[in-house]
């Protein structure tokens, strides 16, 4: 971290505008590093851009909305890239892993990934590791050129195959060394990352000349800092889809209820989201947002107050709602294999049944309810589709920019929009924890103001979440999205 008024002079240690979180560069460690022109001068295709290189000196705010007199915040090193790169284009050996679950996009990523080093810098030689981290010193291993990966954004999953867990720094970083890879690109979750921040410390022990490049996927869209990460456009857009099936049956029906189960363990933004862009929905439940049943206010007399009003309803709840509601623990199921996708509790069906046993003992308002699964087994069908346009133009352009860092010697980061603009992140930052809606935020207002849902929340809940949601100058922190 620097408190500097250059963000290129790391030496400076005095007070001044702002504080770049800079990411560690090859040259840190490794002295006397040769640099090398960058190819991108001799590209036909760059040479209609004013200005394609990016200043050492730029920067991206983390926090743009800040107050006349405040201080400017934390800033990243921008993306894009550079004048002088530190590899040689025909000593570069890069691979790409694919770990954890699927999301929409990973193809895309990897297709770009290839084209982007064959196209822009010339690298002939990119290795796909198969199986996730295992791959590295347990399977196969496949080149990838563009011909390979040509039609592979058209598909859902990705082309390399995945898995959780396996994760051996050592004999990871081993596999690395041996084959003479000295670019590695990690595409995953949270844990994934974390996993990536160990293989480059390793890396870095070992002075190795390798970058390793963390590219987040997550649907949930739960990493910090970034903006969003990849498939997460493509999941509110088909989990819209459940939605308008869920609204024609229940307004179909005297009394229909919709309920439709989302992904979100731990953040409901794919449920806000899918809630405010779709407008039929009566009522999101998520897991930042606690609820109860029965009584005055709660979500039982919700429900039968909008039947009375309008007569058909739909819920909307993210899987890792009310888990405190549910009997046996409250947090993990059970663990399904070798998987680290932890099976909560169905909250959907949980939430359904407790519907029908409201109104089975209201003999006098008989309901038709409809239950939709969107994580149900063998589909899970918001992950697995391929990923849509706005999706596709966004892996593109982070695949670019975790191109043009690594080529820059840049290393032990993770590349992600931060106010729209994409920029290099330490792993530090990414792996502090997961990111959450917060419910005090406007965005929750508009969905409530959408919705017409009750908060479900007392004075004191939302005066305590506001002031956790404070920093220690007592300026309200950025919103998630406004």
């Amino acid at each position: 971290m620097l408190d500097c008024a250059n963000p290129h002079d790391k030496s400076t240690s005095e007070v001044s505008s702002f504080i770049l979180e800079d990411v560690p560069h090859l040259s840190d460690y490794i002295p006397d590093l040769p640099t090398y022109p960058d190819p991108l001068q001799n590209n036909p295709s760059y040479s209609v851009v004013a200005q394609y290189y990016v200043n050492v000196d730029d920067t991206v705010a983390q926090q743009i909305v800040v107050h006349k007199n405040s201080p400017r915040g934390t800033h990243f090193r921008r993306a894009g890239p550079a004048q002088k790169v530190y590899f040689d284009s025909e000593e570069v050996y890069a691979c790409i892993v694919t770990c954890g679950g699927l999301c929409p996009g990973l193809n895309t990523v990897i297709r770009e990934i290839v084209c982007g080093l064959y196209h822009m810098y010339g690298v002939h030689k990119v290795l796909g590791i198969q199986g996730g981290y295992p791959g590295f010193y347990s399977r196969n291993t496949v080149p990838l050129t563009p011909k390979v990966v040509n039609d592979i954004h058209k598909r859902g999953g990705t082309i390399l195959g995945t898995s959780y867990g396996g994760h051996d720094t050592s004999k990871i970083v081993d596999s690395i060394e041996d084959r003479g890879i000295n670019q590695v690109y990690i595409l995953g979750g949270f844990g994934t990352q974390m996993e990536a921040a160990m293989i480059f410390e390793e890396v870095r022990r070992r002075g190795l000349k390798v970058a390793v490049v963390g590219i987040p996927k997550t649907i949930d869209n739960d990493i910090p800092v970034i903006d969003k990460s990849i498939g997460f456009d493509t999941a509110v857009e088909e989990a819209q889809r459940a939605i308008n099936s869920a609204h024609v049956e229940a307004e179909s029906a005297e009394n229909g209820i919709g309920v439709v189960k989302l992904m979100g363990r731990y953040s409901g933004f794919i449920a806000m989201y899918a809630t405010l862009a779709s407008r039929d929905v009566d009522c999101c439940l998520i897991p930042e947002s606690p609820f109860y049943l029965e009584g005055p206010g709660g979500l039982l007399e919700f429900v039968e107050k909008r039947l009375k009003e309008q007569g058909h309803m739909v819920i909307v709840i993210a899987e890792g709602a009310c888990q405190e509601l549910l009997s046996g623990n409250p947090s993990i199921a059970y663990k399904q294999g070798a998987s680290a996708d932890i099976l909560l509790p169905d909250v959907g069906l949980w939430l359904s049944q407790k519907i029908k046993d409201h109104f089975a003992k209201r003999q006098k308002m008989a309901i038709n309810l409809k239950y939709i699964d969107c994580l149900a087994d063998p589909t899970y069908m918001i992950r697995a589709i391929p990923s849509n346009a706005s999706d596709n133009v966004f892996c593109t352009l982070l695949a670019q920019s975790a191109v043009h860092g690594a080529m820059a010697g840049y290393t032990g980061f993770t590349v992600g929009p931060v106010n729209g603009r994409n920029c290099y992140i330490p792993f530090h930052l990414i792996n502090e924890g997961e990111k959450r809606v917060v419910i005090t935020d406007r965005m929750w207002a508009r969905l409530l103001s959408s919705t017409h849902q009750p908060s479900f929340l007392n004075p004191k809940d939302i005066t305590g979440e506001r002031e956790e949601h404070q920093t220690s100058d007592g300026q309200n922190q950025p919103e998630i999205a406004d």
